[in-house]
């Protein structure tokens, strides 16, 4: 598919024909609509929610978790709405930067693309912490105390390496292996959750919907992390010149990954409310929740392989995470917002070789440090998970302006899509503010000064080297 094809894919309101950008030297449409989708649900890596974030949002939020998660999931699917009226119209491998730059000054697309492709690499660099955490369970597990004495930086280095060389390799391949693993992963987690809720009867509990049962503060501080539950849904828009029928299929990816994800995170939470009441150990206190919940439910075995299930899944999001952001890198190369050689692909897989290389590096290499120096792996998944939220928030609050401003340029701004982007953008500003005040304790009140930084060098960069001209994109 070539710079002058043109598909009718539907687009908004009736609009004018939508068309695919330029393939990069990309495989092209190789990639069927569960795969294309698989790349989203494995960014977002579910699995690893229940296990590892509800208890945290618990410990601020308590019975108001599941609000927490009702809050987040109507934010990201007015989001999603957004970004799927643009993937109607247009297929890139910039993913929301395309979109940006199709519609917002220069500077602000140059903005989107380096804080999406930042969101990516911490969101890699997070979920690496997540899987140095559930590496030592198994340690300790298989060898006893002797276990805590494996390097953590060797465990680092093997996720890394292996998520690079199956990037590298083939994206078909990788689509494949992320959609086996997240999909044994969920039914695993839905079997436990589904026994929990029938051995406490098939009732509502309304303990978890009456107002004076939290606090609106610590809702909407759990909210927050919820966020972080869905950030990397819409990654499939980095699949456009990969995946088959990319106007149709990219749009319905990123809507049912997050609407999906939204479901699946409000059984859980609710489900894990429910199953915690009256346990010795708190929800927010458990490390291991589905070991208690799996126990409660007579199928103790089930949650040794939940906790498996959650450790690859760690490497499945990983190598998501990388895939997604070497996409951003490419484009943003070939617009001179990166280094011209990583325009490069890999004369056999196809797959954009040195930005995969690169973006696997920048996440590698915070992990490496931190973990060289003791860091827990839940505090490296908490920690650039969080650095991986301001990035996040700036490129879909960019997208959701970037849809205005293209529908008032198309003269096609409904009052339905004006209410759509003005109801996105108040909502990714809320979260954004809610980040920053009240001020968190350290070191979390640092990381919106590390984010403004590295924004401060890329903008930088931005003047010195300056863009190139636009493209068909």
């Amino acid at each position: 598919m070539d710079e002058s094809t043109l598909v009718n894919a539907g687009a908004i309101n009736d609009g004018p024909k939508a068309s695919t950008s330029p393939a990069y030297g990309l495989q092209q449409q190789v990639l069927s609509p569960m795969e294309t989708l698989a790349q989203s649900i494995s960014t977002i890596a579910p699995s690893t929610t229940p296990a590892l974030t509800v208890p945290l949002i618990f410990a601020l939020s308590g019975a108001g978790t599941g609000l927490a998660y009702v809050i987040a999931t109507a934010a990201m699917v007015l989001v999603a709405l957004c970004i799927a009226s643009f993937a109607r119209e247009s297929a890139s491998p910039g993913s929301l930067y395309s979109y940006a730059r199709a519609s917002l000054p220069p500077v602000y697309s140059a903005l989107t693309a380096w804080a999406l492709f930042f969101a990516y690499v911490m969101t890699a660099a997070s979920v690496m912490g997540g899987f140095l955490n559930f590496a030592y369970v198994f340690l300790d597990l298989l060898f006893g105390p002797r276990g805590a004495h494996v390097s953590p930086v060797l465990l680092v280095v093997f996720v890394a390496v292996a998520a690079v060389a199956v990037a590298y390799r083939d994206i078909k391949i990788s689509a494949r292996l992320m959609m086996v693993i997240e999909a044994i992963s969920v039914f695993l987690i839905a079997v436990v959750i589904a026994i929990t809720l029938w051995k406490h009867g098939l009732h509502l509990d309304t303990s978890q919907f009456r107002l004076r049962s939290f606090s609106a503060q610590g809702v909407r501080t759990g909210v927050m992390l919820a966020i972080f539950s869905f950030v990397g849904f819409e990654s499939a828009t980095t699949l456009g010149s990969e995946a088959r029928d990319p106007l149709r299929t990219i749009p319905r990816a990123v809507i049912s990954s997050a609407l999906l994800s939204g479901v699946f995170f409000l059984i859980c939470s609710y489900g894990e409310v429910l199953g915690f009441r009256g346990s010795p150990t708190s929800l927010g206190d458990s490390s291991a929740p589905f070991h208690y919940l799996s126990s409660q439910a007579g199928i103790s075995p089930a949650g040794w392989l939940i906790d498996a299930g959650v450790l690859v899944s760690m490497f499945a999001a990983t190598l998501a995470c990388v895939i997604a952001a070497s996409r951003v890198l490419l484009l943003m190369a070939h617009h001179g917002l990166a280094h011209r050689r990583l325009q490069s692909i890999h004369a056999q897989s196809e797959t954009p070789g040195a930005a995969s290389l690169l973006s696997a590096a920048l996440a590698f290499l915070p992990v490496l440090v931190l973990a060289h120096r003791g860091v827990s792996g839940a505090d490296i998944y908490g920690w650039m998970g969080t650095l991986a939220v301001f990035g996040f928030l700036t490129a879909y609050t960019l997208a959701a302006l970037a849809l205005a401003s293209h529908l008032h340029r198309e003269k096609r701004l409904s009052f339905g899509g004006g209410i759509l982007a003005a109801a996105a953008t108040l909502a990714m500003i809320a979260a954004l503010l809610g980040n920053l005040f009240p001020v968190p304790p350290a070191p979390y009140r640092y990381f919106p000064w590390i984010y403004g930084a590295y924004l401060a060098l890329a903008l930088l960069w931005y003047w010195i080297a300056g863009p190139k001209p636009a493209l068909n994109d």
